[in-house]
């Protein structure tokens, strides 16, 4: 923590901007465009959730597909593809650091391209 956070708290509550947007959510937006080059649409989202549904609906993702995803997760990691009416394929994590295994990864996309 740096010591501002209190200030935008009391700040939010003083001015009623508490939910879900306000002056310091449309600072911090165009900040990031700003620091992007301006080129770009920024938008902040209320949770991971909404962010891996937003971007899976920016690629297309529609009823009938299906996306890989990380076996070691919760299920905010797949509702998203459910709620687009796609297929999650859980690809399993290495033991040594707990991320998704490249090879394993390999094998399901090999697999799906094959049949």
């Amino acid at each position: 923590m740096g010591g501002t956070e209190q200030e935008y708290v009391k700040d939010a509550f003083e001015t009623n901007w508490i939910a879900p947007l306000g002056p310091n959510v449309n600072a911090f937006e165009n900040a990031i465009s700003n620091s992007l080059g301006n080129e770009v649409n920024v938008a902040a989202l209320s949770s991971g959730t909404a962010a891996l549904h937003l971007g899976l609906q920016l690629l297309g993702v529609t009823t009938g597909d299906e996306v890989l995803c990380q076996s070691f997760t919760f299920s905010a990691s797949a509702n998203p593809i459910m709620y687009l009416g796609a297929t999650p394929v859980f690809v399993d994590s290495e033991p040594d650091t707990w991320n998704m295994s490249p090879s394993l990864l390999r094998k399901a996309i090999e697999s799906r391209i094959s049949e």
